[in-house]
């Protein structure tokens, strides 16, 4: 499941991110990349040590949106990156690692930062047997996506793009298993609105919560 949330982020949330970006030091993304990726990987990494503050202050204002946990399932976020994309930048057609910090990643997400309007090019692109999708969203706007696709990020030709790249390790490992509990709860949700408690509720429930017995790691 691919899926795009909007209002995860205040303005003063946003201005916070923007003001950690403009005093940082960024360096060379190969040093966090795998040995094939570092061909393909040319964009620039924030000092982790300046940004730690900030990326913390990010994961907690997700672990508060509602949308981002039922999708997501967490159990731990493995890392969170503040990425820049000048002129020229772009990363080519990878995978992300299985395993980052000893952490399996189930779900990666980009939190996009800067406005679309203010660069060119830049496009996140995700590539599976139906072609390719690309996002370029609004400053502070997120997409997330199962770590297993192939993607890319597209050359940006003017301008800057800055991200904020994250993975996640998920309760639920398998990402269709992750997609039928979302459906689950959003219909729950529309029959509960709707009807109220009603008896298709309660089968709706009843589902939903021994489907999370049987799938949910411990």
């Amino acid at each position: 499941m691919i899926l795009q949330l909007s209002s995860c982020f205040s303005p003063t949330d946003l201005d916070v991110i923007q003001e950690v970006a403009r005093e940082t030091d960024f360096y060379h993304g190969e040093h966090t990349a795998g040995r094939a990726a570092k061909q393909v990987k040319q964009n620039q990494q924030a000092d982790s040590v300046a940004t730690k503050g900030m990326l913390s202050m990010v994961e907690q204002r997700l672990l508060k949106n509602d949308l981002f946990l039922q999708a997501t399932r967490p159990a731990k976020f493995v890392r969170l990156m503040l990425s820049r994309y000048q002129s020229g930048m772009y990363y080519g057609n990878h995978v992300d690692e299985a395993v980052i910090d000893n952490q399996r990643t189930d779900i990666s997400f980009t939190l996009f930062l800067s406005d679309s309007t203010d660069y060119q090019g830049g496009e996140l692109v995700l590539a599976d047997h139906s072609g390719d999708r690309a996002w370029k969203l609004p400053a502070g706007e997120l997409v997330l996506y199962p770590s297993t696709y192939l993607h890319r990020v597209n050359p940006v030709t003017d301008g800057e793009r800055l991200v904020i790249v994250g993975w996640l390790t998920s309760r639920i490992r398998d990402p269709i298993q992750r997609e039928m509990l979302f459906d689950l709860e959003l219909s729950l949700r529309g029959e509960f609105d709707a009807n109220g408690k009603t008896e298709q509720y309660d089968r709706l429930s009843k589902v939903r919560n021994n489907l999370l017995r049987y799938w949910l790691d411990s």
